[in-house]
């Protein structure tokens, strides 16, 4: 047990975790992945390389820190983190490599001795913060166990049709390679692929949103290719092998689906606010909420745009808004579907801002607005009072939206986020 004198020493080092936290931690992933290269499998290269792994696990050891009296306050982090842990595949044993490299980085890097009482107190609070992680992940394996068609580790999947849904995003449908059921997993919550990659010689693993409706037989990612011509950076590596190397036919491994953003609530309005690659779990969302309703005596012939094409959909009680930002038409994945959506249902409400328009394009029926997406600038009707509201995309897009939805008068409870990139504690 972690006694209050460890306590104590814990939260004296907050202020060299503020000035020193990233060097620590950076030192700390090289100093693990070169003692362990295996896990070069499991960590994520990318992440690596550009420092925001280290970023991250910098500010959840502060954090962490800081609540060392109470770190209840954490839960909401710590479940976002351990899905992302059982996605991939992370075990009880990892934590002791884990364990083991941040206390002689400690050492290291502050020229601490480890018999030093203080790296004693950090042992002590992170075997605390470990067992607190196995436990509940140890939930989610059991709860993928019981759950049919799930399961745990990872499971060849064989890319079924790969499509082009705009400048840079491609959707993939994968199918399982053992022709077994998939689960019910929820709409909004994401998978993680592990693919090999020539640039590196290793599996990389990499999340991505599920874009397909619970109901699908197959799982549809829609892939954003980062690169230097759109992200001013290196090349994803996953996102760059996916659209470069991996075909229909091609064999990718998949873990179960995860995460906890997804619909709470079909039975109440629903307002799904995002930007660029960050519609995904929306659209899984609207085709659930679709689905649910449809009417099984109703079997329409094939529509061009809608993937199976093969339901037709009644109204539902409540609305459903589908507020969107894209810098350009040309950027903006799954529109065709989207439209097709909006035209054969009354209830569901689409507003796109484009950043940029071309000449032909029609506001009012190409886009609504032109230019950034202001939340405040809307029609009343876009924000109903009683509603759910489901915010994904970049950070700054994120922050910039919450904001106003609090401006706005919408209480915080009634909105939920997935904010892009690497967050929280990554142990």
């Amino acid at each position: 047990m972690l006694n209050e004198k460890q306590k104590d020493l814990v939260k004296a080092t907050v202020p060299v975790l503020k000035e020193n936290g990233e060097a620590l931690t950076d030192y700390f992933y090289k100093r693990m992945l070169k003692n362990n290269p295996g896990l070069k499998e499991t960590f994520n290269m990318g992440h690596q390389r550009s420092g925001a792994q280290a970023k991250a696990l910098a500010g959840a050891v502060l954090a962490y820190a800081e609540n060392i009296d109470n770190p209840a306050v954490l839960l909401p982090v710590i479940e976002l983190i351990c899905n992302k842990h059982v996605s991939l595949n992370i075990q009880s044993p990892d934590y002791d490599i884990v364990g083991e490299n941040l206390l002689h980085s400690i050492s290291e890097v502050l020229s601490i001795p480890m018999d030093d009482e203080l790296i004693t107190a950090w042992g002590a609070a992170y075997k605390q913060l470990a067992d607190i992680f196995i436990s509940t992940e140890n939930q989610l394996y059991d709860e993928r166990k019981q759950s049919p068609g799930s399961w745990t580790g990872w499971r060849n999947f064989i890319v079924d049709k790969k499509v082009k849904e705009s400048e840079e995003i491609t959707s993939f449908y994968l199918v399982p390679q053992d022709a077994q059921p998939l689960p019910a997993y929820k709409p909004g919550q994401y998978i993680t692929l592990r693919v090999l990659v020539p640039a590196l010689g290793i599996k990389q693993p990499r999340q991505y949103s599920l874009s397909s409706s619970p109901a699908d037989n197959y799982l549809r990612i829609s892939v954003k290719r980062e690169d230097a011509r759109t992200e001013g950076q290196d090349p994803g590596y996953v996102s760059s092998t996916l659209h470069n190397t991996v075909d229909k036919g091609s064999v990718v491994e998949l873990s179960a689906p995860a995460g906890n953003f997804y619909l709470l609530n079909p039975d109440t309005n629903n307002v799904l606010i995002s930007a660029g690659v960050g519609l995904t779990p929306m659209i899984s969302m609207v085709n659930h909420l679709l689905a649910e309703h449809a009417d099984p005596n109703f079997k329409p012939a094939l529509r061009d745009g809608i993937n199976a094409g093969t339901r037709e959909y009644r109204a539902l009680k409540k609305e459903i808004y589908f507020i969107h930002a894209a810098r350009s038409s040309e950027v903006h994945a799954l529109r065709k579907e989207l439209k097709n959506l909006a035209s054969q249902n009354d209830n569901l409400h689409v507003f796109i801002a484009y950043e940029n328009v071309k000449e032909d394009e029609v506001p009012g029926k190409d886009y609504q607005v032109k230019g950034r997406l202001d939340l405040n600038a809307l029609p009343a009707a876009y924000l109903p009072a009683e509603a759910d509201y489901y915010l994904c995309g970049p950070v700054p897009f994120m922050q910039e939206q919450y904001r106003s939805l609090i401006s706005l008068g919408v209480p915080k409870e009634k909105i939920f986020s997935e904010a892009f990139g690497t967050g929280g504690l990554h142990l």
